[in-house]
């Protein structure tokens, strides 16, 4: 039962759709009541509509990550409405594609400034009433660009990098107050944005099944189970690790090429 999330509330940042809402279900189905946002009115309705259509009661909020007032506002309207926030998830996150040297350092920032910064902001805000409350998880989800480099993803894997940084830095500095900060690191996931890179045919998706052992996609579900652990009382001796949840990916050093 330790893995259970009975009475706990769960704020999951973004989680509107894609990898949030997955791993908001997971964390329903634990047991958790679920509390999300995202930067518009349209998108909370839609998640909410969403999370409805599979019988999840969920609480949406219209609010922007990186802006350091207006998180203090939410987290402090959430405590009033739901209840103490038990459990942060920081998933909310952009990725722009485009080569280091045609980026402007205004893209840079927008990248580093959502990725990033979003992240601290939001733990920055409930971290307070965590200590007093005698704990709590924070899961922020990196990347295997937290520990690789790719062409067209400089901002990207420097903030997630960064991400994972401060997850050992959340960990080491308020681990003595029962607060577990841990990561989990996506492989490469089927969501929508994803799809015209996964047809059949496609070198992108043959690059990606053959440089995964387990030689498919991840799916979104796969990392509800993870994320629930990182939640859950079953990990509360782990703190300021990166779970990787890529089917192996960064664990292979690839097929050798067949001979001509």
């Amino acid at each position: 039962m330790n893995f259970r999330l009975d009475g706990k509330v769960a704020l999951i940042t973004g989680a509107s759709y894609g990898i949030g809402f997955a791993i908001a279900k997971g964390m329903a189905e634990a047991g958790a009541t679920i509390v999300f946002n995202d930067i518009k009115q349209e998108l909370v309705d839609k998640g909410l509509a969403a999370y409805k259509e599979i019988g999840i009661d969920a609480h949406g909020y219209v609010c922007d990550v990186t802006d350091e007032d207006a998180v203090a506002g939410f987290v402090a309207k959430v405590e009033e409405e739901v209840g103490k926030i038990n459990i942060l998830v920081n998933n909310a996150g952009i990725i722009m594609r485009i080569p280091m040297v045609e980026m402007t350092a205004a893209q840079f920032r927008k990248v580093i400034d959502i990725d990033l910064n979003g992240p601290f902001i939001m733990s920055k805000a409930v971290i307070p009433s965590m200590i007093k409350n005698g704990g709590g998880k924070i899961i922020n989800i990196c990347s295997m660009m937290s520990e690789l480099g790719r062409e067209t993803v400089s901002a990207y894997a420097a903030a997630k990098g960064g991400l994972k940084m401060l997850t050992r830095n959340i960990a080491s500095e308020y681990g003595e107050y029962n607060i577990q900060c841990n990561g989990i690191g996506p492989g490469y996931i089927a969501t929508p944005q994803t799809a015209p890179l996964r047809t059949e045919g496609h070198p992108f998706n043959s690059f990606i099944i053959s440089k995964t052992p387990a030689a498919r996609w991840g799916n979104a579900e796969d990392l509800a189970g993870p994320a629930v652990f990182l939640a859950s009382e079953a990990s509360d001796f782990v703190n300021g690790h990166i779970l990787y949840v890529d089917g192996g990916i960064l664990a292979y050093i690839g097929k050798q090429p067949a001979n001509d």
